[in-house]
């Protein structure tokens, strides 16, 4: 019998959608990055987003599916709330920081371990001017990831239409 593959859920979109905010012009993140829509840093062809681009509501959030749908394979085999929060948290941090995290180590291991709680805050420092400074967006945003993480399943049928 072939395994069902999870695919990020309502939930998951609320998530991202809350902490990044949406914003229809490039603007730079506070990395420095351009961003557009709901935080993307990319197009669909792969292409940096460059400031002056538009977008709409809409179109931002397929770009979040799109991202999504080509992200979620690096996750490891979790429960549908576990799997929503990290693709937040991919979305946020990037795969490749994801894929060296101590976080990956943990839920690889013990998906269950109430250690992860204190992983995901790790991962609350951003750049402003220059220093590494705890961000208090970041803090809340990682509360509420670990709070999904851990939140038991309803399983209720939220998935989103890739």
């Amino acid at each position: 019998m072939e395994e069902k593959k999870l695919r990020p859920s309502i939930n998951c979109l609320n998530l991202i959608k809350k902490y990044e905010g949406f914003k229809s012009k490039a603007y730079l993140c506070p990395a420095g990055i351009p961003s557009i829509g709901y935080g993307s840093t990319f197009w669909t062809d792969n292409s940096r987003v460059k400031l002056g681009q538009e977008i709409s509501m809409e179109n931002a959030e397929r770009l979040v599916i799109y991202y999504l749908a080509n992200t979620a394979h690096f996750i490891p085999d979790v429960n549908q709330n576990q799997f929503d929060s990290l693709c937040s948290f991919i979305y946020n941090v990037g795969v490749a920081n994801f894929r060296k995290s101590t976080l990956l180590k943990k839920i690889i291991d013990n998906p269950n371990d109430i250690t992860i709680r204190d992983e995901f805050m790790k991962w609350t420092m951003g750049r402003v001017r220059g220093s590494l400074t705890q961000l208090p967006g970041l803090v809340k945003r990682r509360m509420a990831e670990a709070d999904l993480y851990f939140k038991p399943i309803d399983n209720g049928e939220n998935n989103i239409k890739q």
